[in-house]
């Protein structure tokens, strides 16, 4: 691959990641209003954001913490969140060109996210370093950027700003699983029983929200496989 392919494959990957970093501006803003207002401080809320980058993940993380939850809760809520960002690495890892040695592939597994997983599995043929350096470098850019901002703008704003701020995070959840709800009905039952469920473990005061995460999360992920399997495509004759 000569200087001139390198070159272009990192534009590409940049100007394929500036749609995602626009979306993740507003949400990491979100993010950095609603850390705040649980008490976290706002250099704390960004470096979170610069070495986690998962959107529930963080948000369930800082639950957790204002909760004063324990270590484990937080390790095991983290681990089944973020489960499907490691199946997603696996299988871009097919994709890869010889070029990606083991450096580039941690580096570039650190950024790896649904939206980025996306555009990325997507790309015909092998993907190069650079196009996935370019691809990453300004979502993560602006997720960091977009944290910052709405962490130290968290400690001037109104309060009754900061509380309609808080209400958009919801409003992203809401986008991501009302779409694949309306088309699948395993997703909406698991939506509806995870939701069900989480009401009622709330009544129960023993119960922290970092374990409440994490029984809703394998409680309606397992019933909704025996439910709904997924079924088996069927072969092709030869």
């Amino acid at each position: 691959m000569d200087k001139v392919t390198k070159k272009l494959s990192f534009l590409n990957g940049l100007n394929d990641g500036i749609p995602i970093a626009l979306g993740y501006l507003s949400v990491s803003f979100t993010f950095g209003i609603t850390a705040v207002s649980m008490g976290i401080p706002p250099l704390t809320a960004i470096l979170i954001s610069l070495t986690n980058v998962t959107s529930a993940g963080q948000v369930a993380g800082i639950g957790i913490i204002a909760a004063h939850g324990s270590l484990a809760e937080m390790a095991a809520a983290q681990l089944i969140i973020n489960l499907r960002y490691a199946l997603m690495s696996l299988s871009l890892s097919q994709k890869l060109d010889k070029h990606f040695t083991l450096f580039h592939r941690i580096t570039t597994a650190f950024c790896v996210t649904d939206e980025v997983f996306a555009v990325a599995s997507k790309q015909n043929g092998e993907l190069p370093p650079r196009y996935m350096y370019g691809l990453q470098l300004m979502p993560y850019v602006f997720w960091s950027g977009g944290t910052a901002v709405g962490a130290f703008l968290g400690s001037v704003l109104p309060e009754t700003v900061k509380s309609a701020l808080g209400i958009a995070i919801y409003g992203m959840f809401l986008a991501i699983i009302i779409p694949p709800a309306k088309k699948s009905r395993g997703v909406l039952f698991t939506v509806l029983f995870g939701a069900a469920l989480s009401c009622c473990l709330a009544n129960f005061p023993a119960i922290s929200s970092g374990i409440s995460i994490i029984i809703c999360t394998i409680a309606a992920a397992a019933i909704a496989a025996l439910l709904f399997p997924r079924k088996e495509e069927a072969k092709s004759d030869e």
